[in-house]
């Protein structure tokens, strides 16, 4: 399965987790991640995106059965990021 990860600095990690977990979780089933109280996997019909904070970034990791279908996963959490961080000028930046 292609995975894809990347992680976004920021002072805020944790509020931008909760708020991309909330938004994106009005559609699809977020599950718990182990150790990660504010983190989260999304399960999306596509695949599956992880959300993780840590000390200064924010950690994503997208994961899909094809290269078509991670692609999605990533326009989704990216996209999506970047909208709630543009005053403070989040990028994503995936790499596999």
């Amino acid at each position: 399965m292609p995975t894809s990860i990347t992680a976004v600095v920021t002072d805020a990690p944790e509020r931008y987790a909760k708020q991309l977990l909330a938004h994106l979780g009005r559609k699809n089933t977020v599950e718990p991640v182990d150790g990660v109280p504010e983190g989260g996997r999304l399960l999306f019909a596509y695949g599956v995106g992880i959300v993780r904070p840590e000390a200064g970034r924010l950690v994503l990791e997208a994961t899909a059965a094809d290269d078509e279908s991670l692609a999605r996963v990533q326009d989704v959490l990216a996209r999506h990021l970047e909208r709630f961080g543009a005053r403070r000028e989040l990028t994503v930046h995936w790499s596999i």
